[in-house]
């Protein structure tokens, strides 16, 4: 959706230079909530995707064939999918900081538990699990952000946060290589280790979340009654804009077109990078590389990644554009994952996803700024939700799709060939839907 088709709600963004208590309040936001959410969802998503580098010794060790694996991988996502609307619903109902906190703590327990897998069933159920305890997080972290920034600040703020994704896998992916070399070590395999040590700090973090975490700006002792006014002020007059435009309720917003559109969208976006993000490990460990080695090599890709998504991010706020923010690199990501299937070489194998990798990233960036920009309330807690939820379903099928075309082929280059469809096909949604929305506007502004 182009950026005539949503609102933007920046009321006074005409005005070159900020004000002293615009600029004052962001920055208080920001280095209060930014850091710490960051490092929330690092080990978030840590947790989430430690299972690729687990996969390298417990896949022989627990005769789990590529089919085994993609079920368990992909099985997260159906907990994870039941459960992310009721969960941000909650959120809103009860507060950031104790759902929030919640959900760290059962995620972080779990993850850990993952150390007892024994079996197909044991694993199955505590991945299931984790997707359960895991399911409203990120979306309840991206409706809380539109409770604190303005609609102009979303994007670049949106993808601080985000950042966290690819530098879980920066930091995340030497040190899950480096956790298996504790193989042995009080009786345990290596990849017990690294759910156990992986697992320990979410649920510390979900402690301290309950006393750090702010609800909404009125109860922010650390915000002046001067930021409190203008933040008040200015969230006040972008809700109005958008219920002036048209008022949606969640059984409206659930049901939107363009919700639906956007879920789409959201699907091809998630199924690449849960495909990547599973069996990327595997794919550089069959370069012939150590465990060790194999953590960071496949960091690379991430680390380009960190930094695109930040770039592009702040070129999209700049630019007030996000049809072709979202558009261009979903197609950047079919192309790349394209190529890399006809490649046989190493090196060029890793230039081709880091290349994917930049793609991932920048549209996880610039995305959520579309929902937020024109929901509020309980709508926007249902809306997001839903979009999180039926996109991530591809958290199921993109490792699933690698992992049945692996076990019938022999090849994953095969599977990341076919997963490029998913990307090229919501790149191809992301282009048509902004045109038809904004050609539905301009008929509106007759």
């Amino acid at each position: 959706m182009s950026q005539a088709t949503i609102y933007t709600g920046s009321a006074g963004a005409e005005n070159t230079t900020k004000s002293d208590i615009e600029t004052s309040t962001i920055r208080a936001i920001s280095w209060r909530l930014i850091p710490f959410l960051v490092l929330a969802y690092f080990f978030s998503y840590l947790d989430r995707v430690n299972l690729g580098f687990a996969a390298l010794t417990m896949n022989a060790e627990l005769k789990f064939t590529p089919l085994i694996f993609s079920w368990g991988a992909g099985i997260f996502f159906i907990g994870y999918f039941i459960f992310e609307v009721p969960s941000n619903l909650a959120l809103e109902k009860f507060g950031a900081s104790r759902w929030i906190a919640r959900i760290m703590v059962t995620w972080g327990i779990i993850s850990a538990l993952m150390a007892l897998v024994n079996g197909v069933t044991s694993f199955y159920a505590l991945r299931f699990l984790l997707g359960v305890a895991e399911a409203g997080f990120f979306p309840g972290i991206i409706l809380y952000l539109t409770y604190w920034y303005p609609a102009e600040y979303r994007g670049r703020f949106l993808a601080a946060f985000a950042i966290a994704v690819p530098v879980s896998t920066v930091i995340g992916a030497p040190i899950s290589g480096l956790l298996l070399g504790l193989d042995g070590a009080m009786g345990l395999k290596g990849w017990q280790w690294l759910f156990i040590l992986e697992g320990i700090p979410s649920v510390l973090l979900g402690i301290v979340t309950w006393f750090y975490l702010t609800d909404k700006p009125e109860k922010a002792d650390w915000l002046s009654a001067e930021q409190k006014a203008w933040l008040k002020t200015r969230l006040d007059s972008e809700i109005a804009a958008k219920q002036a435009v048209k008022h949606l309720s969640l059984g409206e917003a659930l049901s939107s077109p363009k919700v639906i559109t956007l879920s789409l969208v959201y699907f091809g976006f998630v199924g690449a990078l849960y495909g990547m993000q599973f069996w990327l490990p595997q794919i550089v460990k069959a370069f012939g590389l150590s465990n060790a080695q194999t953590g960071f090599v496949t960091a690379i890709p991430y680390l380009f990644g960190t930094v695109a998504m930040i770039l592009w991010a702040r070129h999209s706020d700049a630019t007030r554009e996000r049809v072709m923010h979202v558009g261009a690199p979903m197609i950047l990501i079919a192309v790349a994952l394209a190529i890399s299937s006809y490649i046989s070489d190493p090196t060029m194998t890793m230039v081709a996803l880091t290349f994917a990798a930049i793609g991932v990233f920048c549209v996880f960036g610039v995305f959520w700024t579309l929902p937020t920009s024109w929901l509020s309330g309980t709508a926007a807690a249902g809306a997001i939700a839903l979009i999180n939820s039926i996109g991530n379903l591809a958290g199921f099928g993109g490792p699933y799709l690698i992992g049945w075309v692996k076990e019938a082929t022999g090849q994953t280059s095969t599977g990341l060939l076919v997963l490029a469809v998913l990307p090229l096909l919501a790149g191809i949604l992301v282009f048509i839907g902004g045109h038809e929305t904004k050609h539905e506007f301009a008929e509106q502004g007759r």
